[in-house]
């Protein structure tokens, strides 16, 4: 199972859309015997790929759970049952903040028949090592005669209140050599906008993501090309339905 979702960056009126490939990807579920094998086998998977082991995800692992269950109570393996939301659907309701969901479900007799059947099948095993994701949350329910297995697979987003994504970004231009405005008030209006900008700006920057760990190519080009001095920045809710996580950022530059 294999979703896109759309980062979009706006320079002024412009904007470019930079496309990101997604896997199909109690407040804690408790691991028991058979989750803590299967968590324990995808992660010794993962490092002898040099890879980074996948931490925990108490929201995956309730999502998991209860597609499981139903799985179980019907017979039936599949992604998505009647009357069941899709995965994303699953992980959203459940609390899961994501820009990548992935999912790999099996039945069979336990968790080292589940885990080396998933290894054998490329969409599994490509879950299991995909490089995009970074949390996991699994659950098996007996069923009639095995178990049924789910592995939910995110990259997580951090729920960051709105000054920690302005503080966020601001570090990253001032270690770029601008000065960063107290006031956000001017960004934070152009942030709400659709269109056009408040105050009197020489550019703007308009984006949505899930990564604020670096700034978007645009804005990164555009302050290597021209000579700017200062920086405002502005957070604000995306305000859509779409379950993907991400932040909506302004950012105001100043000559």
């Amino acid at each position: 199972m294999r979703l896109t979702v759309k980062t979009i960056v706006c320079a002024a009126n412009l904007c470019l859309l930079m496309l990101g490939v997604v896997s199909s990807a109690a407040n804690a579920q408790q691991m028991g015997n058979a989750e803590r094998a299967l968590f324990d086998s995808l992660n010794r998977e993962r490092s002898a790929h040099q890879l980074p082991e996948l931490k925990w995800d108490p929201s995956l692992a309730k999502a998991a759970h209860q597609h499981a269950a139903l799985m179980a109570q019907r017979n039936d393996l599949s992604h998505q049952l009647r009357g069941e939301g899709d995965v994303q659907a699953r992980a959203s309701s459940a609390g899961a903040r994501f820009t990548v969901i992935a999912e790999n479900i099996a039945e069979g007799p336990d968790a080292a028949a589940i885990h080396s059947m998933w290894m054998k099948s490329p969409h599994h095993r490509a879950n299991i090592l995909d490089v995009d994701v970074n949390a996991v949350g699994i659950a098996t329910v007996p069923g009639s005669k095995y178990l049924f297995a789910v592995q939910d697979f995110s990259r997580t987003v951090e729920n960051l209140s709105l000054r920690e994504q302005e503080q966020q970004i601001g570090s990253l231009l001032h270690a770029r050599g601008l000065q960063i405005s107290a006031s956000s008030d001017d960004a934070r209006k152009t942030c709400a906008m659709n269109d056009g900008y408040a105050g009197k700006p020489s550019t703007m920057f308009r984006f949505e993501g899930g990564d604020l760990s670096a700034l978007p190519e645009p804005v990164k080009a555009k302050i290597k090309s021209e000579k700017y001095r200062f920086a405002s920045v502005g957070a604000c809710s995306p305000g859509s339905a779409n379950r993907f996580a991400r932040y909506r950022i302004a950012v105001l530059l100043f000559r």
